[in-house]
């Protein structure tokens, strides 16, 4: 289970996406790169066929905010994602067949939960299919959305009940908050505007490793 920041990538612009992860491969390992169809959340953005136009170094997931996450597995595999996070709203009752098709891909699942979203909806069967989940602190679909703190007393129950499952955190995560997320139990930080709209990004990063004391990439040259 890694403790890790991760740099979330959100653009409609494929030029600003290879920007992006070029930026990224200075400082990080791993990122995640947000996913959205204009009808699950508001926006939209760039798509498989866009990532797969860029060459990076990088890992990455795959944050699917989409209405019918199914119809896009395939094309984020053969675009090289390792891991799929799809939203527990867009697939209920269909989650763990999700997981089986991810997995069965060769990739890792993840499960996102919406704010209003109880963890009540995951049980022991369906976690055992997952590598992490991720709770949105903000509702989804635009940088810089209000973080909302009550999420962390969210984390810090599930945490009490799965201490050896990965948890993620994403949204409105920055400086001011980052060491009470991580008080919380969340090991993996997904982190975007805190880093993205910062005018030195790797300063940033670090910062913010810093500041909860997890492991960074070492191997910089800026």
């Amino acid at each position: 289970m890694s403790n890790r920041i991760v740099p979330a990538v959100l653009t409609d612009n494929t030029e600003h996406l290879a920007r992006m992860l070029r930026q990224a491969e200075c400082f990080a390992d791993w990122v995640q790169i947000d996913i959205m169809d204009g009808l699950f959340v508001p926006s939209r953005s760039i798509s498989a066929i866009d990532i797969a136009s860029v060459r990076t170094s990088l890992a990455w997931e795959a944050h699917l905010m989409v209405q019918e996450p199914r119809k896009y597995i395939d094309d984020f595999c053969d675009a090289g994602a390792k891991r799929i996070v799809v939203h527990y709203e867009a697939v209920k009752e269909n989650a763990e067949d999700i997981a089986d098709y991810i997995t069965n891909l060769g990739m890792t699942a993840g499960l996102a939960l919406n704010p209003e979203t109880p963890v009540s909806v995951l049980n022991d069967r369906l976690l055992s299919k997952l590598e992490c989940v991720l709770f949105m602190a903000v509702h989804p679909g635009f940088y810089g959305a209000p973080f909302i703190p009550e999420i962390l007393d969210k984390i810090a129950l599930f945490r009490q009940s799965y201490p050896n499952i990965s948890i993620g955190i994403d949204g409105g995560v920055k400086a001011a908050n980052i060491v009470d997320v991580a008080w919380s139990g969340a090991n993996e930080i997904c982190v975007g505007s805190a880093i993205f709209a910062q005018p030195d990004l790797a300063a940033a990063y670090f910062e913010l490793n810093q500041l909860v004391g997890f492991g960074q990439k070492t191997n910089v040259n800026l």
